[in-house]
C-alpha cells in the first residue's frame, strides 16, 4: 500500500473533487436504477452548484461537532489525489437515537478506483470517528436492488435492520437501511 493512501478530514480545496466524485459515483451505483434523465441532471451545472454549496456548508458550518466529511487519498501518476469521500454524523431517522445511533450519509469512491481499499479505509475511518464520538451503532441507506454499494456493506458484515423507504426520482427507488454495531 502506498504511503499516500490515507483518510483525512476534507478541506475546502477538496470540494470540487468531492463534487466530481459524487457525480461519477452516483452514476456508477444508481445509473441502472434511475431514468436516464435523472442521471443526466445529476451532472448538470445546476446540480453541481448545489452539491458545491452543500459540501462547502458541511465543512464551514457543520450541523454539529459530530458531523464530518473525510476524504481518501492515493498517489496517482506521482500526484496525491482524492479518490473517495464519506460524510458521517448523528443519525437523522426518527426511529433512531442521535446520541448513540450514527449514519454514514454518503460514501463515494471514484469508479475507476474501486476494489483498491479506498471504500474500506473510508468506512474504517468513519467508524473510528463515530466510536470516538460515543456512538454504538452506525447505519447507511442503500438501494434495495442488487448494487455495488449494498454488496460492499453486506460483505463487510452490515445487515438490514428492517427499515425501508422509497425515493421518488422520476421512478420509485426502494432503499433499505443497513446497520452495524461499533465499539472501542
Amino acid at each position: 500500500m502506498s504511503s499516500a493512501q490515507f483518510v483525512r478530514p476534507a478541506r475546502i480545496t477538496d470540494v470540487e473533487t468531492v463534487v466530481d466524485l459524487q457525480v461519477v459515483s452516483w452514476r456508477a451505483v444508481y445509473g441502472d436504477l434511475l431514468p436516464d434523465q435523472v442521471t443526466r441532471e445529476m451532472a448538470s451545472d445546476q446540480a453541481r452548484e448545489q452539491f458545491r454549496e452543500q459540501w462547502t456548508t458541511a465543512l464551514e458550518s457543520p450541523p454539529t461537532s459530530r458531523h464530518r466529511l473525510v476524504v481518501a487519498t492515493d498517489e496517482i501518476d506521482g500526484k496525491r489525489t482524492v479518490t473517495g469521500f464519506a460524510a458521517l454524523g448523528p443519525a437523522g431517522d426518527p426511529d433512531l437515537w442521535p446520541a448513540t445511533d450514527s449514519e454514514i450519509f454518503a460514501l463515494h469512491v471514484d469508479p475507476e478506483r474501486t476494489r483498491q481499499g479506498h471504500g474500506s479505509r473510508l468506512v474504517n475511518a468513519c467508524v473510528d470517528h463515530l466510536v470516538e464520538d460515543g456512538f454504538s451503532t452506525v447505519h447507511v441507506w442503500t438501494p434495495e436492488a442488487d448494487n455495488a454499494l449494498r454488496t460492499f456493506f453486506e460483505e463487510a458484515g452490515w445487515q438490514a435492520d428492517g427499515a425501508r423507504r422509497e425515493i421518488d426520482m422520476g421512478t420509485i427507488l426502494p432503499m433499505v437501511r443497513l446497520h452495524a454495531a461499533i465499539s472501542p
